[in-house]
C-alpha cells in the first residue's frame, strides 16, 4: 500500500494568496481524518488537482513578466527606483510623495513587478478616476510590451479588461472597495498602489482605513500610498508600525521649470455685484499683463459655469479677436473638451474649473492666473442640503494650480489675492469624509460587520454630527432600526450599487409594481445628467430637451427620454444613432453609461429575486404616475416641500427653496413637490421636482411622522372620544386637522373624557335601563333645584363621575366598548349602574311641592307644560310656558303675572320694594307683607297688581294707586317667559311679553287654527238658523295636544258658515257679524220693504235725533248687537234694554220677534 503525499507548506506558497487558507484547512481535515482512520484519497487527489490548477496560474503570470523591465529615464523616479524598491522590502507600507510628472503611477507597478510580486497575488493599482485607470492601463501595458488585458488588465464600472493572468489590475477605488464585500481579507492581492491618495475622497479614506485594520492579519501585503506633495505625515503616522514608528516617506521630484509667482490682489468693493465686476477687470488685467510676458497659453481657473461666460465676455471685449477663449468643466460635452486638446496656432486663455486642479492636464500651458475660489462640495446635518458655496482655496490647492505652469517652459501664476491673504489659509482642503453624508458609508460597514463607524480608523475621523446625521438618513430610509442594527431592507439597501435613498427608491418600486420605469429613474440619478447645452446654442438645445419634457414631473422627463432613446437605438445603426444623440443635444458616452447602469441595476435586481415589470405607461398613465412617484417618496421624504408665498418652498427642517429653473415645473409650481436633490449655490434650489399628494407623503412616511393631539372631545353620533390630528415630517405640516378616534391613542384620557361627558354630563345614547332611570332620577332633582332656585341639593359631578369610574373597568372609551361590557356585567348584576337618590342628594327639599311648583299651567281644556331653569343671565331663567301656536291667542298675560304659587310671594316681595318710598314705608316689613299677601290671595284671571292694591287696602287700609306700581322692577326669573312653538316643535319665539308675540304671531296663529282638522260643528252656506244651538266651547286633539276651540258664525257675504275659532274674543266678534248677516239674509224682504217707506232719511235723522228709538240707518237695528245670541232661542227672541218701549212700531212679527229699538250695540 503506497503512502500518501500530502502538500507541504513549499507546495502551499507556491499556490494563489486567495487559495492558501482554503487549501490549508481542508489539509487540517484530511490529516484528521487519515488519523481518525477515515477514507481521504478522494479528496486528497481533488486537493492536490485544486493546487496544480492553482500553481499553474502563477506560472502562467510569471510567464507573462518581461526578461527585462525598462524604465523611462527621464522620469525622476526611475533614478531612484532601487531606493523605492528597498523601502518596498524592507516595510509593509512606503509613503511615496511625487510631484505631477515625477512618473510615479507609470513606473510603481513595474517596480514592484521587477521585484517579484504580482504573481501569487496581483498588484492593484488604485485612481480616483475612470478615465485614470484606462489612460494608465494602456500606458504601462505599453511600456512592458503588451496590450491591456493581458499582462496589465483594468477594471472599472461596466467594464473588465482583466484576466486571470494580468499581474497588474488598474481600477478605480470604487472597484476595490466593492471587493471586500466577497474577499474581506483582500487576498486577490499581494501589492496595493492607492494612487492619489491626497486627493482624500470618501473611498480612499475608507479604504486607507480598511487596510490599516487588514495588515496585521496580512504580513505579507504590501501597500504604497501616493500622493502629491500634501501632507505625507498624515499618511505616514496613521500606517505607523507597532512600534509607533510612521511608515517612510520618500519624496520624488517632478520635472518642471521655475515659476514665478505674483500677487495681485483687485481693489476691495462692499457689494457683491462690485466684487464680481472688480474680479473680471483683475482678470482681464492679468491676461493683459502675460501677454506682455510672452506667448503662450494661460489657464484661468474659475468657480462655476455662470463665472466662466462672465469672464469670457469680459476678455472678448478688451483683447484682440487673435486669442482664442475656450471654457473647460465637467459638464461639457466630450466634444467641447477635445477642442483643448487639438493643435492651434493662436494664443489661447483657458477658462476652467478646479476639473483641471488635478484631473485634466492642459498641454502648453505657460501661465496660471488663480482668483483663489472654488466651489466645494459641503454637506449641512442641519439642513440635509448638499451645498456648493464658492469658498477659499486652501495652500495646496493653490500649489496645485500653480503645478499646472512650468512643465513646458518657465512659467508665471499671478494669484488674485495678496501673499498676506495666502499665508492666512488653510494648509490642505477639508477631506470629503468631513463635509459629506456618511449614510452609505455607514451601510457598508454594517453590512460588512466592520463595526461601529465611530471606531473605525479613519486618518480623520468624522464629525460626530455627522455620524449621527448618517444614522437618521439609514433610519429614515428604513434600513436601521431605532437603536442602529441594520433591518433586513438595510440588508437588501446594501446589495445594490448605488446612492441608498436610490435603492430604496427601486425597493419601493418594488412594492408598487413599477420597478422598470423606477430602475430608468434610479441609472438617470446614479450618472451625469447625458443632457448637453453649449454655451453658444443653449436655446436650440432646451427647444429639443422640452420634447421630452412632463408637465407634472421631471422623473418621467427621464422616462419619455429613455422610451425615445431605446426605440431609435433599435431602429437606428450605431453611427446613426449617434448622430441622433447629437441632433438632440445628448452625450452619446452619458446615455451608453445610463443604460450600462440601467443594465447592471436590473441585474442586481434579478438575484435578489426582484423582476422587472412591463410598462404600463399607454394603458394606465395615472395609476402609473401615481405608483412611481409614492415609490420615489420611500428614498425621498427629506426633499419634500410645500408651496408658500411667491415661489417658495418650505421643506423639511424649516429650509426654503425653489424649483431649479431648469425644471419642467418651474414655470407653474404645484402645491406640494418631492426633488431628487436640494443645492445651494447663490440660494437653495430643488433640482428634478415632481408634483407630489400629502396623502402620498403621509403614507410612506409613517415610521419618521410627528403626530400631535388637541381638542379631545366626546361625540355622541359616533359614540366615540374624537380629537384632532396635526400630521407633520420634519416640520413639514401634511395634515393641520384631522379628525380622528382618541380612544386607541389615549386609552386612559379617552376613558375619563368618556365617563365624564357621555355618562356623567348625559350626552350619551343607549336603550339600557340604567340610562333612562339615573337620566330621570337626576332631572327630577335638578327640577328640584330650578323651583328653588339653589345649586345645594343635588350632588357635584365628580361625585356621579366617580360612581362611574368605580364600576366601570379600564378600557372602556367608546359606546360599542361600553354597551358590550354592561350587557355580560348586568347579567350577573341587573342594578350595577343604578344611582340611587341618596348616592345624588346632598339634602332634602320638603317645600318644593307639586301645589308650588306644578309642572303645567291649565289654559281651557289645555294643560301646558312649565320648564324651571336656574340660570341667571340666561333668557330662559326662571319659569318657561311651552304654547303651541294655535293657543297663544288664549293666553291671558294677566294670568301669567301670577307665575306659580311657589314663586309668588318672591314676585310680591320685588313689586312691593319697587314702590315709591311713601307707599313702602307704610308696608314694612315687606317680606312678612308679602307673605301675608300670597297667602290671601289666589291665582285668577284678574291683574295681580290690582289684586294686590284691592287686599291691601282690606289688609292694611293703605290704597295705592294704579300708577305707583313699577312692573319693571320684578327681576327677569320672577317674569313667566312664554316658549312659542309650532306643530314640529320647533321654537319660534321665547318671550316675557304674551302681548308682544301675540301681536307678532296672533294672525299666523289664526290662520293654523282654522286649519286643525274640523270640528262635526262646521258648516257652511247658512241662510236659516237651522242647526240648534252653538256650544260655547269645543276640545279638539292635534298631535296629541288638546285644544279649546269657540264656535262662532262667520259672515260670508250671501251666506254665513260655522267656523271653531281660537279664542272668545275673536269668537264673540266673528258671531256679532255672522248673526247680523244672518238677520239680514233672514229680513231681506223686510228690509227691501223697510227702504221703500223710508223715502226721506236725512228729515227724519234731524227730526229723531234725541229719540231713543231707532239709527237713521235701516239697517241700524240689526248692525252691532252687544250680546249676540249662540242659541236659536236668543236668535228669535230680542233682548231688552231697560226704560225702552216694546211696541214693535213696524207692525206685529214684523222683523221676526227682532225689536228695532234694541240697536245692539
Amino acid at each position: 500500500m503506497n503512502t500518501p503525499i500530502f502538500p507541504t507548506d513549499t507546495d502551499l506558497n507556491r499556490c494563489l494568496i486567495r487559495d492558501r487558507h482554503s487549501f490549508q484547512s481542508r489539509l487540517r481535515g484530511l490529516r484528521k481524518r487519515q488519523r481518525a482512520g477515515q477514507p481521504f484519497d478522494q479528496s486528497l487527489a481533488k486537493l492536490w488537482l485544486e493546487i496544480q490548477h492553482s500553481q499553474a496560474l502563477v506560472e502562467r503570470r510569471a510567464a507573462l513578466v518581461p526578461p527585462t523591465i525598462e524604465y523611462p529615464e527621464a522620469l525622476p523616479v526611475s533614478e531612484r527606483r532601487a531606493e523605492v524598491a528597498a523601502l518596498i522590502v524592507q516595510h509593509q507600507v512606503i509613503v511615496l510623495c511625487g510631484e505631477t510628472g515625477s512618473g510615479k503611477s507609470t513606473q510603481l507597478p513595474k517596480i514592484c513587478l521587477e521585484l517579484g510580486r504580482g504573481r501569487t497575488g496581483r498588484i492593484g493599482h488604485t485612481q480616483p478616476r475612470r478615465i485614470a485607470a484606462r489612460t494608465l492601463c494602456s500606458r504601462v501595458a505599453q511600456e512592458l510590451g503588451g496590450e491591456t488585458g493581458n499582462l496589465v488588465g483594468y477594471k472599472v464600472r461596466f467594464h473588465d479588461r482583466s484576466r486571470p493572468e494580468s499581474c497588474i489590475k488598474l481600477m478605480t477605488d470604487g472597484i476595490l472597495l466593492a471587493e471586500i464585500q466577497q474577499d474581506r481579507l483582500l487576498t486577490e492581492y499581494d501589492t496595493l498602489i492607492i494612487d492619489e491618495a491626497h486627493e482624500r475622497s470618501l473611498n480612499i479614506d475608507f479604504l486607507l482605513g480598511y487596510l490599516r485594520g487588514i495588515l496585521p492579519r496580512r504580513p505579507d501585503l504590501k501597500v504604497i500610498v501616493t500622493s502629491a506633495t500634501i501632507d505625507p505625515q498624515r499618511f505616514a503616522r496613521h500606517f505607523a508600525d507597532a512600534h509607533a514608528q510612521p511608515a517612510p516617506i520618500i519624496e520624488i521630484s517632478g520635472r518642471t521649470y521655475p515659476v514665478e509667482v505674483r500677487y495681485r490682489p483687485p481693489a476691495e468693493d462692499e457689494s457683491a455685484g462690485e466684487r464680481d465686476d472688480a474680479m473680471q477687470q483683475a482678470i482681464s488685467a492679468a491676461v493683459g499683463e502675460l501677454a506682455l510676458h510672452g506667448r503662450g497659453d494661460v489657464l484661468v481657473f474659475l468657480s462655476g459655469e455662470r463665472e466662466i461666460r462672465d469672464t469670457a465676455e469680459t476678455l472678448r471685449q478688451h483683447h484682440p479677436p487673435s486669442t482664442e477663449i475656450l471654457p473647460l468643466f465637467a459638464r461639457q460635452s466630450p466634444q467641447e473638451q477635445a477642442r483643448i486638446f487639438q493643435a492651434h496656432s493662436s494664443r489661447r486663455v483657458i477658462l476652467t474649473t478646479n476639473v483641471a486642479e488635478t484631473s485634466l492636464t492642459v498641454p502648453g500651458i505657460h501661465y496660471v492666473i488663480d482668483p483663489g475660489f472654488a466651489r466645494i462640495s459641503r454637506y449641512s446635518h442641519r439642513t440635509k442640503v448638499q451645498r456648493l458655496p464658492v469658498e477659499r482655496i486652501a495652500q495646496a490647492s493653490a500649489n496645485q494650480r500653480q503645478g499646472r505652469c512650468g512643465r513646458v517652459a518657465a512659467g508665471v501664476c499671478i494669484r488674485l489675492y495678496s501673499e498676506e491673504n495666502f499665508q492666512s489659509r488653510a494648509a490642505f482642503t477639508e477631506p470629503e469624509i468631513s463635509r459629506t453624508n456618511l449614510a452609505a458609508v455607514i451601510l457598508q460597514m454594517k453590512l460588512l460587520g466592520f463595526g461601529a463607524i465611530e471606531h473605525f480608523p479613519f486618518i480623520d475621523p468624522p464629525d460626530s454630527r455627522l455620524i449621527t446625521d448618517g444614522y437618521r438618513t439609514l433610519e429614515e430610509l428604513g434600513a436601521v432600526d431605532a437603536a442602529g442594527d441594520l433591518t433586513a431592507l438595510g440588508k437588501q439597501l446594501g446589495r445594490l450599487p448605488v446612492d441608498p435613498r436610490i435603492g430604496r427608491m427601486l425597493l419601493a418600486a418594488v412594492e408598487h409594481v413599477c420597478l422598470d420605469e423606477m430602475l430608468i429613474i434610479a441609472a438617470a440619478l446614479s450618472v451625469q445628467d447625458p443632457r448637453e447645452r453649449p454655451l453658444e446654442k443653449q436655446q436650440a438645445a432646451d427647444e429639443i430637451h422640452n420634447t421630452f419634457r412632463h408637465e407634472h414631473s421631471d422623473f418621467f422627463t427621464f422616462v419619455k427620454l429613455w422610451n425615445f432613446l431605446d426605440q431609435q437605438r433599435h431602429a437606428l445603426s450605431r453611427n446613426k444613432f449617434a448622430k441622433l444623440c447629437q441632433r438632440h443635444f445628448l452625450s452619446v458616452n452619458r446615455v451608453q453609461e445610463w443604460r450600462d447602469v440601467y443594465s447592471q441595476l436590473r441585474e442586481q435586481m434579478l438575484e435578489m429575486g426582484f423582476k422587472s415589470s412591463p410598462s404600463v405607461i399607454e394603458k394606465e398613465p395615472k395609476a402609473l404616475f401615481d405608483a412611481l412617484h409614492r415609490a420615489l417618496l420611500a428614498g425621498l421624504l427629506g426633499n419634500i416641500g410645500f408651496k408658500g408665498a411667491e415661489r417658495d418652498y418650505l421643506g423639511a427642517r424649516n429650509s426654503k427653496f425653489q424649483i431649479h429653473p431648469s425644471s419642467g415645473l418651474a414655470a407653474k409650481p404645484p402645491k406640494w413637490v418631492i426633488v431628487a436633490e436640494r443645492v445651494e449655490t447663490t440660494r437653495q434650489y430643488g433640482r428634478i421636482a415632481a408634483a407630489v399628494q400629502p396623502a402620498w407623503i403621509e403614507s410612506a412616511a409613517q415610521h419618521l411622522l410627528q403626530r400631535s393631539y388637541s381638542e379631545p372631545h366626546w361625540e355622541a353620533k359616533s359614540g366615540q372620544v374624537a380629537a384632532f390630528e396635526r400630521v407633520t415630517l420634519f416640520g413639514v405640516v401634511l395634515v393641520p386637522k384631522r379628525r380622528v378616534n382618541y380612544g386607541p391613542l389615549n386609552p386612559a384620557e379617552a376613558r375619563e373624557i368618556f365617563l365624564r361627558f357621555a355618562l356623567t354630563e348625559g350626552d350619551f345614547k343607549t336603550r339600557a335601563p340604567f340610562w333612562r332611570h339615573n337620566r330621570e332620577l337626576i332631572e327630577s332633582i335638578d327640577q328640584l333645584e330650578a323651583k328653588s332656585r339653589r345649586r345645594d341639593i343635588r350632588v357635584d359631578d365628580e361625585a356621579v363621575y366617580r360612581f362611574y369610574a368605580e364600576r366601570v373597568p379600564s378600557g372602556i372609551y367608546s359606546t360599542p366598548q361600553f354597551e358590550q361590557w354592561l350587557r355580560h356585567a348586568t347579567r350577573t348584576n341587573p342594578k350595577l349602574l343604578h344611582l340611587r337618590l341618596n348616592d345624588l342628594m346632598r339634602h332634602d327639599a320638603a317645600d318644593i311641592t307639586p301645589t308650588s311648583f306644578p309642572d303645567r299651567l291649565h289654559v281651557g281644556a289645555t294643560a301646558l307644560p312649565l320648564d324651571y331653569h336656574f340660570e341667571p343671565g340666561a333668557a330662559s331663567d326662571g319659569v318657561t310656558v311651552t304654547v303651541p301656536l294655535p293657543l297663544i291667542n288664549q293666553i291671558s298675560a294677566d294670568r301669567l303675572d301670577w307665575l306659580v304659587p311657589g314663586l309668588l310671594t318672591e314676585r310680591i316681595t320685588a313689586l312691593l320694594r319697587g314702590l315709591p318710598k311713601v307707599w313702602r314705608k307704610q308696608l314694612v316689613p315687606i317680606p312678612d307683607t308679602a307673605a301675608r299677601l300670597a297667602a290671601r290671595l289666589k291665582p285668577s284671571e284678574r291683574p295681580l297688581i290690582q289684586a294686590l292694591a284691592e287686599t291691601l287696602k282690606t289688609m292694611t287700609g293703605v290704597q295705592i294707586p294704579e300708577d305707583a306700581w313699577d312692573v319693571n322692577a320684578i327681576p327677569e326669573h320672577l317674569r313667566m317667559k312664554v316658549k312659542l312653538i309650532d306643530e314640529s316643535g320647533t321654537e319660534l319665539a321665547l318671550d316675557a311679553d304674551s302681548l308682544r308675540l301675540k301681536r307678532e304671531f296672533g294672525e299666523q296663529a289664526q290662520h293654523g287654527f282654522a286649519h286643525l282638522p274640523s270640528s262635526d260643528l262646521e258648516r257652511d252656506d247658512l241662510t236659516r238658523w237651522n242647526f240648534g244651538d252653538l256650544p260655547e266651547a269645543v276640545d279638539l286633539t292635534r298631535a296629541g295636544i288638546t285644544l279649546r276651540g269657540y264656535p262662532a258664525l262667520v259672515d260670508g257675504g250671501d251666506s254665513v258658515s260655522i267656523r271653531v275659532l281660537d279664542s272668545a274674543e275673536n269668537a264673540a266678534r266673528a258671531q256679532r257679524d255672522g248673526v247680523r248677516r244672518l238677520l239680514m239674509l233672514h229680513l231681506s224682504a223686510e228690509l227691501r220693504q223697510l227702504r221703500k217707506q223710508l223715502t226721506d232719511l236725512e228729515r227724519m235723522r234731524l227730526l229723531y235725533a234725541k229719540a231713543p228709538l231707532i239709527s237713521s240707518n235701516p239697517n241700524r237695528p240689526i248692525s252691532n248687537p252687544p250680546n249676540p245670541p249662540f242659541s236659536k232661542g236668543g236668535f228669535s227672541t230680542p233682548p231688552v234694554e231697560k226704560g225702552t218701549p216694546t211696541s214693535p212700531p213696524f207692525g206685529k212679527g214684523g222683523a221676526g220677534g227682532i225689536y228695532p229699538t234694541t240697536c245692539w250695540r
